[in-house]
């Protein structure tokens, strides 16, 4: 099968370097406007060849993944659909909601194509929704430092979507509700998920990298690092006592044994066997147009957030005191 690959920033560099290494995928044809990072890639790895257009590209392939700034993303992927590519294209699907409907419209159920979120590759996964049954808290961190890789998007689009992603499709839902506060660059969601509180924060002005994912039931706790790709059971203590004036309690932590890969090229390999089988890829565009529309209600929750109107009375009284 041949491949293409859109857009060669970071993004398209890994995938262009992971379908290169792939059995399933033969000669790995890109694009991209930037020569530069053409020459890269052409340098740098076996298989890949640049063509000088998209109209081109298409000539050649039998899939392709979408790794161009989420502003074409509408425009790159409406062409591909309608030249019956089958295209990966990387999240969010589409810079809006409109877009996002739109495009989901015009693809014919015979396509296969998927959205690139990459956290449900990650191992870490499926032995989380073999473990949680009765989640009664959720906590997801996913904070970065800044980067000048990311312009135009959101902190909402950026990171918080893969935990939106997760939270929507990892657990059973039969009814939730929104709270938010934030701006583009630090924000927090308190999702009430069948009565549980599901708390996601995502940052870009952080110091520290952090990807973690809390979970407390009736008798355990899980926690678990997405960078790291590990999974510790802590057990309630079996005993409880007190020495002197001081109180003891034994905990018992398990680490649960997670086959470490790169969820990448799980993704990747996933999407090669979906469009040779002609399968539906595990992220369908409509759960990549829904997660579009909680990320809408998200912002619209924090606009709320920053424009409380007081009374009168109240207001004035706010100000007097400098509350």
């Amino acid at each position: 099968m041949d491949v293409g690959v859109i857009g060669c920033g970071m993004m398209g560099k890994n995938h262009a370097r992971i379908y290169s290494e792939l059995k399933l995928a033969d000669q790995v044809y890109i694009y991209d406007p930037d020569l530069k990072s053409v020459k890269f890639l052409t340098s740098h790895c076996e298989f890949v060849t640049h063509c000088p257009t998209i109209e081109d590209l298409i000539q050649h392939v039998d899939a392709a993944s979408i790794c161009v700034p989420t502003q074409y993303h509408f425009a790159v992927a409406k062409q591909m659909i309608e030249s019956h590519i089958p295209v990966l294209i990387e999240k969010p699907i589409c810079q809006t909601v409109k877009e996002a409907e739109d495009l989901v419209n015009l693809i014919p159920e015979d396509l296969t194509v998927g959205v690139g979120h990459i956290e449900r590759f990650n191992p870490i996964i499926p032995e989380l929704a073999q473990i949680i049954k009765h989640p009664l808290y959720i906590e997801i961190n996913r904070h970065n430092p800044a980067s000048t890789r990311i312009t135009g998007t959101s902190i909402i689009e950026d990171l918080m979507i893969h935990d939106i992603d997760l939270l929507f499709n990892l657990f059973p839902i039969r009814s939730w509700s929104l709270t938010c506060s934030g701006n583009d660059d630090v924000a927090t969601a308190l999702f009430t998920i069948n009565e549980c509180p599901a708390i996601l924060t995502a940052s870009r002005k952080s110091s520290k990298k952090v990807r973690r994912i809390y979970i407390e039931e009736e008798h355990f706790t899980v926690e678990g690092d997405f960078m790291a790709q590990e999974l510790y059971i802590h057990r309630k203590p079996g005993r409880f006592s007190i020495e002197g004036e001081r109180y003891s309690q034994e905990t018992t932590i398990e680490k649960v044994q997670v086959n470490k890969s790169e969820p990448l090229k799980k993704e990747l390999k996933t999407f090669l066997r979906a469009v040779r089988d002609k399968k539906t890829f595990p992220v369908t565009p409509k759960q990549g147009l829904n997660n579009m529309v909680l990320c809408e209600q998200i912002h619209t929750g924090m606009c709320r957030c920053g424009q409380v109107q007081y009374p009168e009375g109240m207001r004035s009284a706010v100000v007097e005191k400098g509350i």
